[in-house]
């Protein structure tokens, strides 16, 4: 019961997270403010794959699931419920990504906190670049942002090692009754999205390319807001977000 327990204690550090957030007034809606300038920078850096075809679909997966500004407050609720249940629904190789998926969910919610905290003390500045800029240095954690990285990756590498799996996609069929009456849906939903998405892309071998791209890009970025002057970190920033001149 490893796997059950790992993913309850993600899933308790989100909840604390939460409860941190309504506690203190602005902070939530900082929090929100921090994720939805994250979900239009990921846009804007992959506008080129969202266009269409090998990597539309892939990039709108992970846009959807793992850097948009939605609320996962229903997911993770049916997480730390049935977290029991998952292993013994799932094949080993699946309830891997959920716990990969529970563990990088508790880590973006840690670092998107600190981001809002930093982002109310920066709010005398005049721009919405600005003040992220500002709020990303004072949090730091580049050892945290490389580890979300490389746990975005290893997601999309198992969801397309999934593929690879005889017999899979129809058991994950079969299982939508039994996990939804298991309270199991919208873990059950995103597999059947990730592994639609990267069968695709798997059978005409564009998985691993499109993995690099990914890194690459988010690397640049990573290095860019840790290093660069203030000044290119907006520029940056605002060119990705549409915001340059």
């Amino acid at each position: 019961m490893q796997a059950a327990q790992t993913i309850r204690d993600a899933v308790a550090r989100v909840t604390q997270l939460r409860e941190a957030q309504a506690r203190q007034p602005g902070l939530r809606a900082a929090v929100l403010a921090v994720k939805s300038l994250q979900a239009r920078r990921f846009a804007g850096t992959y506008q080129d794959l969202l266009r269409g075809p090998p990597y539309g679909a892939a990039a709108r997966f992970f846009l959807v699931e793992l850097y948009s500004d939605r609320d996962f407050a229903e997911r993770d609720a049916q997480f730390a419920r049935i977290a029991g249940a998952v292993e013994r629904f799932f094949p080993a190789i699946v309830v891997q990504t959920a716990v990969n998926l529970a563990q990088l969910h508790a880590l973006t919610e840690a670092l998107d906190h600190d981001m809002a905290v930093q982002w109310l003390a920066a709010e005398s500045d005049p721009s919405e670049t600005a003040r992220y800029v500002q709020a990303w240095r004072a949090v730091g954690r580049r050892n945290d942002r490389q580890a979300q990285l490389a746990d975005v990756l290893a997601i999309g590498d198992e969801l397309a090692r999934l593929t690879r799996t005889p017999g899979l996609r129809t058991m994950l069929r079969m299982m939508r009754k039994p996990a939804s009456a298991a309270g199991l849906s919208a873990l059950q939903q995103f597999l059947e999205a990730g592994f639609d998405t990267f069968a695709a892309m798997a059978r005409a071998g564009h998985a691993p390319q499109f993995l690099r791209i990914i890194r690459e890009r988010e690397t640049a970025l990573i290095t860019v807001l840790f290093d660069a002057p203030a000044v290119a970190c907006e520029t940056e920033l605002a060119r990705t977000l549409g915001q340059a001149p």
